[in-house]
């Protein structure tokens, strides 16, 4: 039987913007030993249809791109798939080429066929010798006529298995978002034919099921839809009452979490499910995401964790939000090396419903380090994860957020130490307790009082052992924000006339003039010199603030030389007042050596006790009480 892996499709809209992620035309050149775009190219083709798309006369295209090559080395990694067939449809005169490239990024003809009027083409292709990566793609050029590449599907007659998915969405007031989600799905009926539930946790206020189009769509997707509404417990809480919804509905292999502030494209549901089907065994499928305001952005290939500081992170900086604009799957070479992935972000991830069996669900901390968690679970049991190139989606970019700095600072600090005692390999847990200590000292000589009182309070709470587990964790929340407001740093001046005046001006650095942060040597003796000067100097009691600084300026190696300052927020809505505070810098400093130097004392003792609890914590009979509040 054939089985339809990928289909070839192109955004209905022809929206411009994402068209680099669909197909590239040849408008590149070598300018000094570097790729180039020349030129905006999309005259050169026109979307026809969701599944079609012209080729002007005399032109060429290539299908080396994100959506539409085939990643053929993640497919021979994983999968039962040894070879995969390219059908096309064309009608025009012009050739069509196959490609394939090595883990180098070189490319290598495969096939090639003159095509006149109506034709139908065929290209059996072996997956193997693609081990260490590796695509397969096509090409069309037009000759004297346009070409119209239609119908083009990667399939496969391997055995796959038959089962479904479900689909949890976890929102807090995002009801727009969702509401246009389920659009999308509904508007993809080969997608909606496999699927056996969309569970949308809702756990706001701005209910979903009272937006605008909500009842139209829930017509169009009828009992496919279920609202479950809670009280708001997080990213953890919501995608754990998903991953609980599914496995007791006893209908689905698999279930996939979406975030809420997306946009999809559902061909890459598609393409999971059937990844998923492939698989030799049970297998944590992701799918990348781009920046919903940004779109051919990516912000990363595959992400890891660096065990001995046990921090995320792209597992090399090149691919950190790549552009696709800017460089193509043809123009970058590391793109075609498979890369393998730690975790994958729950914007987009499929969990096998064995694995939750096994494994329990997330842990029940809010947010932060639950999705990363859980895939070191995981593997740790002998399931990998793979981020699928081509699956992913647009979501809200957190560039112009700054997470580690206001309320989430608590979970941040709480949750990485947490997921490195239940399975960091090193004894006291490596460099993690000493690199927490120098986040702190950051914060401190950077003014950032609020941020350091939450860390502590992470610190207070993790040394408390499992059973600070057990209380009414939704509710610490809403503590924590509440307890901003005695903290000058995080009261945010909208108004522009309640600016307070700066005794030096506004200093303003162009970015390639800006000072550099210090790094090896350099980096240790600024920081204990900024560490000294925050302990002995007195405060500056002045009213109106040194200097204003934007947020790209307020680097921790610049707001240490000054007393106060009038900083942007992240978000650029307004500006908040850093105030040096002496007495409370030294409180702070020695709560955080007392603190740290417990922890580094107690951490084996306390890694058994976390590891011994972690069952009963992800059991989802612990979750069921939860959930019911």
């Amino acid at each position: 039987m054939n089985h339809v892996l990928a289909h070839v499709v192109f955004p209905a809209d022809g929206d411009p913007d994402v068209m680099p992620l669909y197909a590239d035309p040849e408008s590149w050149t070598t300018i000094d030993g570097e790729t180039v775009r020349v030129s905006n190219a999309t005259h050169l083709m026109r979307v026809e249809s969701r599944h079609s798309l012209r080729v002007r006369r005399s032109e060429r295209v290539s299908f080396a791109s994100y959506f539409n090559a085939f990643p053929a080395a993640y497919w021979q990694r994983w999968t039962r798939v040894e070879s995969v067939t390219l059908t096309l449809r064309t009608d025009g005169t012009g050739t069509v080429t196959v490609y394939r490239s090595n883990p180098q990024g070189i490319q290598q003809r495969v096939a090639f066929e003159h095509v006149e009027d109506d034709r139908n083409l065929r290209f059996e292709l072996p997956v193997r010798n693609f081990s260490d990566g590796g695509w397969y793609w096509f090409e069309v050029t037009a000759a004297e006529t346009d070409v119209v590449v239609s119908d083009g599907a990667w399939s496969t007659d391997a055995e796959l298995g038959d089962g479904t998915l479900s689909i949890g969405i976890t929102t807090f007031n995002k009801a727009d978002y969702c509401v246009r989600t389920l659009e999308t799905l509904a508007d993809a009926p080969e997608v909606v034919e496999l699927l056996d539930r969309v569970y949308v946790v809702d756990q706001g206020t701005d209910e979903v099921a009272r937006a605008d189009g909500y009842s139209e769509v829930a017509a169009r997707l009828g009992s496919t839809l279920q609202i479950v509404r809670q009280p708001n417990l997080g990213g953890s809480g919501g995608f754990s009452r998903a991953m609980s919804e599914t496995v007791e509905a006893g209908r689905s292999s698999w279930v996939m979490l979406l975030d809420d502030d997306v946009e999809i494209e559902p061909e890459s549901i598609w393409r999971t499910i059937q990844f998923s089907r492939a698989s030799r065994r049970p297998t944590i499928v992701g799918g990348h995401m781009f920046d919903l305001l940004d779109k051919p952005v990516l912000h990363a290939w595959a992400e890891g964790i660096e065990m001995h500081h046990f921090l995320w992170a792209p597992t090399f900086p090149e691919q950190h939000r790549h552009d696709f604009r800017a460089a193509n799957l043809r123009q970058t070479p590391w793109m075609h090396a498979r890369h393998d992935a730690t975790y994958n972000g729950w914007w987009m991830c499929t969990i096998p419903v064995e694995v939750i069996e096994r494994l329990g669900l997330a842990l029940p901390v809010f947010i932060k380090w639950d999705d990363s968690e859980y895939a070191l679970r995981a593997r740790e049991a002998g399931y990998p994860t793979v981020s699928l190139p081509g699956a992913a989606l647009w979501h809200v970019s957190w560039l112009d957020k700054d997470d580690a700095q206001d309320w989430q600072a608590y979970y941040h600090a709480r949750n990485r130490l947490l997921a490195a005692m239940l399975h960091s390999p090193f004894p006291g847990g490596g460099s993690l307790v000493k690199a927490s200590r120098r986040i702190d000292l950051k914060h401190l000589i950077s003014m950032q009082y609020y941020a350091i009182e939450l860390r502590h309070k992470a610190l207070r709470d993790l040394l408390a052992g499992p059973s600070h587990l057990d209380r009414d964790w939704p509710s610490v929340m809403p503590e924590l924000r509440a307890y901003a407001k005695g903290f000058s740093e995080t009261q945010v001046i909208t108004d522009v006339d309640a600016l307070p005046t700066t005794r030096e001006g506004q200093r303003h650095y162009p970015y390639e003039r800006a000072p550099q942060a210090p790094h090896g040597l350099g980096r240790v003796v600024f920081t204990a010199k900024a560490a000294l000067r925050h302990w002995i100097r007195p405060t500056d009691g002045t009213a109106e603030p040194q200097v204003e600084l934007s947020k790209h300026d307020a680097a921790w190696w610049r707001v240490p030389g000054f007393d106060s300052a009038l900083i942007s927020a992240a978000d650029g809505r307004g500006k908040s007042v850093y105030r040096r505070d002496r007495g409370e810098y030294r409180r702070l400093l020695r709560e955080s050596i007392a603190l740290h130097k417990d922890l580094a004392d107690r951490w084996d003792e306390l890694a058994a006790e976390y590891r011994g609890a972690l069952p009963d914590l992800t059991s989802r009979e612990r979750w069921h009480r939860t959930f019911k509040g």
